[in-house]
């Protein structure tokens, strides 16, 4: 106990400073591969700690790394900063009202997600100095989460290959070890060409490329009902070919997001997309080219890790918010449908408790969530580092992903109370690991079990480089 007790303290005492990164993130939100402040802000604060810094990590530019130890195991725990699109809000109430600007928000908590991990490595990096012990603490600044795949990215250039254990979490409303459920993805741009001419003079010369889109959509719809049932498709219309009806469009691009349970299912589905596109142009006598722009693997679970994680959430207990964080909470649930609010326990595995607005309690390790699954990036990384997450109740429960609701708990005491709490289980965890080399070979161990019938492929096309430019400018 008594080493738990010194991780806990290191983190406690490093409170202000990371409560106050968290908030000054949350006052810079920027969109994937455009986090230059928030990486600067990383940055400044690695250096401030001692850490080695090295920037510009996988050719990234928002990605950073800072290490601190020597010898001994690698401990990587990770963190990431990047906002959302149309979910800019104003903190602290519970009413929908957008702040002025680029309409930017961090309605998915990473502004919270990176200071937690950072504060986490910095109390590691402590705590192996004060036990003058061999082992290496890193944390990595990984930008681009929301569909830019940076973590693969840097899987794929080497970034982790002599990393013995990674460590992650993510903003939730309840407490526990992350079941490690996540859909592998890709997303890819098909651009039709086709052949402009005047709609009513000459339609008969023209080739509509904006019909290709069109009739894809169509294809992809029916094939909805032949695909397995945890699959999903999204699309999104980048370039619809103008805005003149009068000329038939030469040009269209659409973007599809192709979701299934692992990286086979994801290579047949996406065939399957290609075939239509393919038909598509064949109808309507364009041509199609392809370009992936992202893509990510399913999530890996670590049995060993997960146990070691639990058992600091146990000796922990849940986090500890006062009767003003559950006011604010039950002003943010008054926004909330009563469906929000069950799918909120539904989705963590546990029974419904309707009438509580904030997580007083810690998810058991054995709870299987129902409901809608995601993607993450940080799958890529559990394929080739035994990979643990946890969910750190940081917003009223209820509080549906990706919402204006979450944006404005951002600096809400609920959420610095969480983070704090969720950085003690991660700096603990990695103690764990660091005193205990059976954990780290049991962790290794697991791992290859899991992939020795499946090694990791990277979904990353070879030459694909990271869609930088594109996304940063909110293209994606």
């Amino acid at each position: 106990m008594r080493n738990t007790e010194e991780i806990w303290r290191l983190v406690d005492q490093r409170r202000d400073d990371y409560v106050a990164l968290s908030d000054r993130i949350w006052d810079m939100p920027e969109l994937a591969y455009g986090e230059h402040r928030s990486c600067a802000e990383h940055t400044k604060q690695l250096e401030a700690e001692g850490f080695r810094v090295t920037t510009n990590v996988a050719g990234i530019p928002t990605a950073v790394m800072g290490e601190a130890g020597e010898g001994g195991p690698v401990i990587a725990i990770l963190g990431e900063y990047d906002a959302l699109p149309g979910l800019s809000q104003e903190a602290g109430i519970a009413e929908h009202k957008p702040l002025p600007g680029d309409g930017v928000g961090h309605g998915c908590g990473h502004n919270l997600l990176g200071s937690a991990s950072l504060l986490a490595a910095a109390a590691v990096k402590d705590w192996l100095a004060a036990n003058n012990l061999p082992g290496r603490v890193r944390y990595y600044g990984c930008p681009a989460e929301e569909g830019g795949a940076a973590k693969g990215f840097m899987v794929r250039d080497g970034a982790f290959d002599d990393v013995d254990v990674a460590i992650c979490w993510h903003p939730a409303p309840l407490s526990g070890v992350n079941e490690a459920v996540s859909l592998a993805n890709t997303r890819i741009d098909f651009q039709f060409h086709g052949r402009s001419s005047h709609a009513a003079a000459a339609p008969d010369l023209g080739r509509s490329a904006l019909d290709a889109v069109e009739l894809m959509s169509v294809g992809v719809n029916y094939m909805r009902e032949h695909m397995p049932d945890h699959a999903r498709i999204h699309y999104a219309y980048l370039d619809a070919g103008g805005i003149a009806p009068n000329v038939v469009q030469a040009s269209a691009r659409v973007r599809y997001l192709i979701r299934a349970a692992n990286l086979v299912e994801l290579n047949a589905l996406v065939a399957r997309v290609r075939k239509i596109a393919d038909g598509a142009a064949l109808m309507t006598e364009t041509t199609v080219t392809t370009k992936v722009v992202s893509a990510v693997s399913n999530l890996l679970g670590n049995a060993p890790l997960e146990q070691a994680m639990y058992d600091n959430f146990q000796r922990l207990g849940p986090p500890e918010f006062d009767e003003a964080d559950r006011a604010y909470a039950r002003e943010i649930r008054a926004t909330l449908s009563d469906e929000d609010i069950a799918a909120a326990f539904r989705r963590h595995g546990v029974p419904l408790e309707k009438d509580k607005p904030l997580c007083d309690f810690v998810v058991p390790l054995d709870a299987r969530g129902k409901g809608g699954i995601g993607s993450t990036d940080v799958g890529d990384v559990s394929w080739v580092v035994p990979t643990v997450q946890a969910r750190g109740a940081t917003y009223a429960i209820g509080t549906p992903g990706h919402s204006w609701q979450l944006t404005a708990q951002g600096k809400s005491g609920i959420a610095h109370k969480g983070m704090m709490h969720v950085a003690k289980v991660m700096a603990g965890t990695a103690v764990d690991a660091l005193r205990d080399p059976a954990l780290v070979e049991k962790a290794k161990a697991d791992l290859a079990a899991r992939t020795a019938d499946s090694p990791y492929a990277c979904p990353l096309p070879a030459d694909l480089a990271p869609p930088i430019a594109q996304m940063s400018k909110g293209a994606a």
